[in-house]
Order: structure tokens, then sequence, then C-alpha cells
């Protein structure tokens, strides 16, 4: 009985930390294998295919530049997601209903981290990419997650439009 406690907790332990964890690494990288698993807004790209960069920078003042982007369905872009300011920023990709829920997450964790391919933590004065492949038409949105940033506007919106 001692031995099934002990693997369950175990299993719980390593299930936990990867429901949990997420953030790229500070030159940009991720930290182990991208997963690819399709989303709403899209599925994580191949870099070799971006044939357009697109920077957006993130300042304190809880705003993103720019705020809007235009891609097509079927493109993959190289974001490249600076960090201007003086204090910890991230961007992540997702629907409304996506990015409201995990901000309600965040603002109960503050101190979670993420791991994901439509996320990028980045730190002051950092620097980080993330290559997404748009291969679902629609209005999307991206967003600082962090608690009190998503609820003090820091947010923007991705049209793909068709072919």
């Amino acid at each position: 009985m001692m031995l099934i406690k002990t693997l369950l907790t175990a299993a719980l332990v390593a299930l936990a930390g990867a429901a949990w964890a997420h953030g790229k690494t500070e030159d940009g990288t991720a930290p182990s294998p991208v997963r690819k698993e399709q989303k709403a807004w899209g599925i994580a790209g191949d870099a070799k295919a971006a044939r357009r960069s697109i920077e957006i920078r993130m300042t304190d003042n809880m705003r993103f530049t720019p705020d809007t982007l235009a891609v097509r369905r079927g493109e993959t872009v190289r974001l490249i997601i600076r960090n201007d300011g003086q204090m910890q920023h991230e961007f992540v990709i997702g629907t409304k209903k996506d990015l409201d829920e995990h901000a309600a997450l965040m603002v109960k964790f503050p101190a979670m981290e993420h791991d994901e391919p439509y996320m990028a933590h980045v730190a002051p004065g950092k620097t980080s990419q993330l290559v997404w492949h748009f291969n679902r038409s629609g209005r999307f949105d991206f967003a600082c997650l962090i608690a009190g940033h998503y609820q003090a506007g820091m947010v923007g919106r991705i049209t793909v439009s068709p072919k």
C-alpha cells in the first residue's frame, strides 16, 4: 500500500510540474524540444519555414508595440519579443477566453511558470522569440498575463486572413 501511495504521489508531482512549468531561456531558445499541439490559433512553427519576422516591443506602460498584427493563413512567422521595460513581461497568444482563464490563474498563482511554444517570458532588457504557424483564419489575441498587466490592458490582436 505504501508503494502505491509513493508512486501515486510521484506521478502527481511530475504531472503538476509539467502543467505549471512555462518559459523560454534568456536567449530565446526553448528549454526542451518544442511540443507541437494544434491550437485554435495555430501550431508551433519550424524556424526554417519562417519567411518573415515581426518585432514586438513590451514596455512598463503595459502596452505592446505594435498591438495589432496581420498575417495570412498558412504563414509561419518569427515573433521577436523585446522587453524594453524594467520589469518582467510575457507574450502569450490565444483566444480571449483562453487568455482570460490563464490570467485568472496568474492572479491566484503569480509565481506560476510557463513552457508552451506560444508563450515567451522575457526579463527586463532581454529579447526572446517564438515561431508560430498560423494555419487557422480568424481573430486571435496576445497578452502579458503577469498578474496586473493583463488587467491594465497589456493586450493585442492578431488577424489571420484567408490565403
